[in-house]
């Protein structure tokens, strides 16, 4: 299977995507739902959490795990890339969806000028920054962090009242930094659940960008640059779920994010 992983739900959404784009894998899905949200925490705690999570992945036999979660994919993923892998299985490879989403921002952006609403982690990590920086130095980021919006989509608020100001606020606030942004990147894999709000309070000019689709677009050129990987993903169109808390908790909740019905089991992490 394909291991799939993240700190709590908002992978949800990547993984719809690659079930969308690519249905004949299966997935496994990861979720670290008893020790969420990574956002807050340091560089060392995400990335003993995630490596810990890709250890499990591996054991289960997932060649191949993508870190659907930025705070994961910002804070451990290149450590774990260049320091893990070699000693755990060299034949094994782990993914973010950081690198996808910055290759084809020019496809997008006109003026250059890119916003960044992610959670207070991945801002301080300035990991899309030094990505962007990397890939396409003639572009600009404003990285703006929204510590609100992922306990409203976690609290199933993210149509209520609450929603609306706090949405309204920080794309005030971003779009004051630089009224120039023509591209804002929802750095945060929860967002997607408020894209509704967030256009409302955005200028009708400004394209938003979600990873679901393209980090599906990203993994499915993956498979095809990569057939000895491919050939190690079976193809039985199944996808099951495993989670650090209450399984009933989190079918409720992930059948939000999926919109079809989960049934989940419970995993507890190795340190």
């Amino acid at each position: 299977m394909i291991g799939v992983f993240d700190s709590g739900y908002g992978g949800l959404t990547i993984l719809k995507e690659m079930k969308r784009c690519l249905p004949q894998y299966d997935y496994l899905y990861l979720g670290d739902n008893a020790r969420a949200p990574y956002g807050t925490r340091s560089f060392d705690v995400v990335y003993d959490f995630t490596l810990q999570a890709v250890k499990a992945l591996f054991n289960l036999g997932c060649p191949l795990v993508i870190l659907a979660c930025n705070t994961a994919s910002a804070k451990a993923l290149r450590s774990i890339q260049q320091n893990d892998l070699p000693l755990l299985d060299p034949s094994k490879r782990v993914l973010g969806v950081i690198r996808p989403t910055i290759e084809i921002l020019p496809e997008y952006s006109r003026s250059g000028h890119i916003g960044l609403i992610a959670t207070p982690g991945t801002v301080n990590s300035h990991s899309y920054r030094m990505e962007l920086e990397k890939m396409h130095p003639q572009m600009c980021i404003i990285e703006h962090s929204c510590p609100m919006f992922v306990p409203l989509v976690e609290n199933n608020e993210a149509n209520g009242p609450g929603a609306d100001y706090f949405v309204k606020k920080y794309i005030d606030r971003i779009m004051e930094r630089d009224p120039e942004i023509d591209t804002l990147v929802l750095g945060c894999t929860h967002y997607p659940l408020l894209i509704d709000k967030i256009k409302m309070y955005l200028p009708p000019h400004v394209k938003i960008l979600p990873q679901g689709g393209i980090v599906a677009e990203s993994l499915a050129d993956y498979l095809v640059r990569h057939p000895e990987m491919e050939s190690r993903c079976s193809k039985n169109a199944t996808t099951e779920f495993l989670t650090t808390e209450s399984p009933e908790k989190f079918d409720t909740l992930a059948s939000i994010f999926l919109g079809e019905k989960v049934i989940s089991k419970k995993i507890i992490l190795p340190c």
